[in-house]
């Protein structure tokens, strides 16, 4: 069971609180919500709000929301910059309606958004957990993103921009556990994985998919597990453009594919990873992709599709 926020850090934002101008002033830089709290209140340390979009809707842009204590705090939609935490000890739970996503992300192109340490759960119900449509970033750290119809992240900004998911877990979703799929011809997108955990996936555990005509994806993904997707734990897909996808130090094992790279334009650079027991492939080329090894790799049941070695340097 996770705890209380320490004593300490209460005190200090309660301090803070009470500096704070009086309920329903202009928008303040960091709010509060709490099991206890209520969306009639200013939302404030000692008066927090019950729900993350009340919380969303009257912080500052640029500013953060932060759950006090472990509870459900309901679906949110984003339209400008924000952080929202859920500091270590607290389990802050996000579940959608039926057929809607957790949280929904259509901001401006200069907003970067924050999600760290936050529980979303579809309940085999919900669409997807994040969906991020317009922004100038996406940031998701210490997460859990589980049992969605749909995919857990799904990345699929208009216009360029960039995602970075570190120390996450992405599991039991009825697509992609992350799919990086920007809508519009000319977009550049960059993407960065780090200790991100992808299990039991029904379609991919990370897909980087350039099809739609974007100009240039360029994605690494570092110390990352895909196991048990329902088809490649790690796909690079491109249709004539430019998908650059770099794993290091990560493993896929149990899928149906470890990795592939499909498509005129699918670049998959693999060093130092392990490809373990994938039921057809533990790599496929297809449609004139390409594989880069290093050399240094390990894959124990064979691919279909010749890899190209490069040089260490």
């Amino acid at each position: 069971m996770r705890t209380a926020i320490p004593l300490t850090v209460l005190a200090t934002a309660f301090a803070c609180s009470l500096a704070t101008a009086p309920a329903h002033a202009a928008a303040r830089d960091r709010v509060f919500v709490a099991s206890y709290g209520n969306d009639a209140n200013p939302c404030t340390f000692g008066s927090p709000c019950k729900t993350f979009q009340q919380a969303v809707s009257v912080v500052a842009a640029g500013g953060e929301v932060t759950a006090i204590d472990s509870a459900g705090f309901g679906p949110i939609s984003i339209t400008k910059a924000v952080t929202i935490t859920s500091p270590a000890g607290i389990e802050a739970g996000i579940v959608p309606v039926s057929g809607g996503n957790a949280i929904t992300i259509n901001a401006g192109s200069a907003d970067g958004i924050v999600l760290r340490g936050l529980t979303l759960n579809g309940s085999g119900a919900g669409h997807n957990g994040i969906e991020f449509d317009a922004g100038a970033s996406l940031i998701v750290e210490n997460s859990q993103i589980q049992q969605f119809t749909d995919t857990g992240i799904y990345f699929a900004p208009g216009t360029a921009s960039s995602l970075f998911v570190s120390n996450t877990l992405v599991a039991n979703n009825g697509f992609d556990g992350i799919a990086v799929f920007p809508t519009n011809a000319g977009v550049q997108v960059y993407a960065v994985f780090n200790h991100v955990d992808a299990y039991n996936n029904t379609n991919n555990g990370i897909g980087i998919n350039s099809s739609a005509g974007t100009n240039f994806i360029n994605a690494t993904a570092s110390e990352s597990v895909a196991a048990g997707n329902g088809n490649v734990g790690f796909n690079a897909l491109a249709a004539g453009d430019s998908t650059h996808f770099t794993l290091f130090h990560c493993v896929a094992a149990n899928n149906t594919v470890g990795i592939e790279a499909n498509g005129v334009g699918a670049n998959l650079f693999v060093e130092q990873s392990t490809l373990d027991r994938n039921i057809a492939n533990d790599w496929v080329i297809a449609s004139s992709g390409v594989i880069f090894s290093y050399g240094d790799n390990y894959g124990l049941q064979g691919g279909s599709g010749s890899v190209t070695t490069l040089s260490k340097f």
